[in-house]
Order: structure tokens, then sequence, then C-alpha cells
């Protein structure tokens, strides 16, 4: 029982680390298409 809390603990942190990261990407993303579509650099 102890293995399979220890691993789930271990194998979480991949999941939530890609589910930031995608976020991160999706918000970018629509940063991008706003200044596009205003015709402005998006730095």
């Amino acid at each position: 029982m102890q293995t399979l809390i220890f691993g789930s603990y271990v194998l979480i942190w991949p999941v939530l680390t890609l589910g930031v990261l995608a976020l991160i990407c999706r918000a970018v993303l629509r940063d991008m298409r706003v200044a596009r579509a205003e015709k402005r650099d998006l730095v």
C-alpha cells in the first residue's frame, strides 16, 4: 500500500507540470493572436 501511495505521489508531479505548461502555452498563443489582430508586436 505504501508503494502505491509513494508511486502516485511521484507520478502526480509530471501531470501537474504538464498542466501548468499547457496553461502558459495557451495564454501565450492567445496573446499572440490578439497582438496579430491589432497589428502590434507581442513584446
